[in-house]
């Protein structure tokens, strides 16, 4: 059952500013607020105005002003929560926002949970859970990709999917369960032709939801890039060159970045999180060896490794590096680029004939070489459009449904495998009554990801990471 208390909290970041705003939700709202607030016009309650409407006045303790504030109020049905808000931006200081917040929990609300707005939504029937939960991916957005992609969600993209497949589904195992009322009489509603074309279609919907999650995860969390390589090949550089900042100290000394120094950075909406790592030697020094093995370490965790090469370095060490890399990378997706530093020392001509030579690309054996001078900033624009390469943006640009979260993912699998069940079963003409187990296991995990089968366990999960005002 909804709580139908009333609750408040501070929607607005911890701290003080211009304004603040507190919200309260529940069906004495308005009357709670009514009871502390005072317009100019005498006589003038929040109750009788018309919702989505905004109002000047004061907040007061019996007779002493705490402070003036503006209001707003939305009625129920058509608020955020299905309930009645009201919302209350009053001046930033710390001390005026917990003097308003005291009042309005002695006048009878209480303080909300983290996340109880948006849980209340989503029980009042809002929005479902896939799109409750996108409202957290929103506010934790960092790059405009992450933003675009959970304004989606949260507009029902993700939603409308789910509910057409389910849609599709759930007729045909209303068929199949009436057959196995008629069992004895050894007839058949559901048309299994029909089935094979509508289990094939979701297979295919299915498993390419399931595989957009390597971009959502990605899009969401900024993709890992390791910068490795040799000392003083100006991996540092290279990274205070990218952020365009002094983030990591750069000496002609060798071994003197000896552990890792994280940064992001955004490049045309995607977030990049840099990886400086210890650069790669031989050396007695056991600080370095540990700032060494955690390089290889990171290099392991990383979507695009950076190999960073001295444009002097010969062909047999350069060759040596990267099998050395690559013996370390241990996925298959993981994508490699050599960046050969330095070429401000070679004549230009010199330096684009090497690096573009059949031969050299052969040696490699990268998915791209890219030549640039860290310390003088030339070429890195060309590092940078490879980088954006390694994301499929065409289905960003084309609003295509990409999956963002875990637990959407984790029940889109198991979504999956139970159709292809459904689909060998349907092939190997298996008896209805298993086909239906298989496909209220398809209904289950899609129910699981939109709310239509959820428990307490689930939403207190997923809820208690909101932030308290949401």
């Amino acid at each position: 059952m909804i709580d139908q208390s009333t609750i408040c909290a501070i929607s607005t970041p911890a701290g003080m500013g211009a304004i603040a705003v507190i919200r309260l939700s529940g069906n004495k709202g308005i009357d709670i607020c009514d009871s502390v607030f005072r317009s100019p016009m005498k006589g003038k309650k929040l109750k009788k105005q018309p919702a989505n409407t905004i109002h000047f006045g004061t907040i007061v303790d019996e007779d002493e002003i705490i402070d003036e504030v503006v209001v707003a109020v939305f009625k129920a049905p058509h608020s955020f929560t299905g309930e009645d808000i009201v919302e209350i931006s009053c001046h930033g200081a710390t001390y005026i926002q917990q003097q308003i917040l005291e009042l309005l929990i002695k006048r009878g609300s209480r303080m909300a949970l983290p996340g109880e707005f948006t849980q209340r939504a989503f029980l009042n029937g809002k929005m479902d859970l896939s799109q409750a939960e996108a409202v957290a991916d929103l506010i934790a957005s960092q790059s405009e990709a992450a933003r675009k992609v959970a304004l989606q969600q949260m507009r029902g993209g993700f939603s409308r999917e789910l509910i057409n497949l389910r849609n599709e589904l759930l007729q045909f195992t209303s068929l199949i369960e009436l057959e196995l009322d008629f069992s004895e009489e050894d007839v058949e509603f559901a048309n299994r032709a029909k089935l094979k074309t509508i289990v094939g279609k979701i297979s295919e919907m299915l498993g390419r939801l399931v595989n957009s999650f390597s971009l959502g995860n990605t899009i969401k969390n900024g993709i890992p890039v390791a910068i490795v390589g040799h000392t003083n090949a100006g991996k540092s550089t290279l990274l205070n060159t990218l952020l365009n900042e002094e983030r990591a100290l750069v000496s002609d000394i060798h071994g003197t970045t000896r552990d890792s120094i994280e940064d992001t950075i955004n490049i045309e909406g995607i977030t990049f999180r840099f990886i400086d790592t210890a650069g790669i030697r031989t050396t007695a020094d056991e600080i370095e060896n540990l700032g060494i093995e955690r390089t290889y370490s990171m290099l392991k965790k990383a979507t695009l490794v950076l190999l960073l090469l001295d444009v002097n370095d010969p062909d047999e060490k350069i060759h040596s590096a990267i099998n050395s890399v690559k013996k370390r990378m241990n996925d298959s997706s993981q994508r490699l680029i050599v960046v050969i530093n330095k070429i401000d020392l070679l004549a230009e001509k010199e330096s684009s004939n090497r690096f573009t030579h059949r031969e050299f690309l052969e040696l490699t054996d990268s998915d791209a070489i890219v030549p640039i001078s860290a310390k003088h900033n030339k070429n890195v624009e060309k590092l940078t459009t490879e980088l954006l390469k390694t994301i499929n943006t065409s289905a960003l640009n084309n609003n295509e449904v990409i999956v963002t979260n875990v637990r959407h993912y984790e029940a889109l699998k198991k979504s999956h495998e139970a159709i292809q069940r459904v689909a060998d079963g349907l092939q190997s003409g298996i008896s209805g009554d298993l086909l239906a187990q298989d496909i209220r296991e398809v209904l289950y995990y899609l129910g699981e990801i939109t709310g239509n089968i959820s428990t307490d366990e689930i939403l207190g999960n997923i809820f208690k990471n909101f932030c308290v005002g949401k």
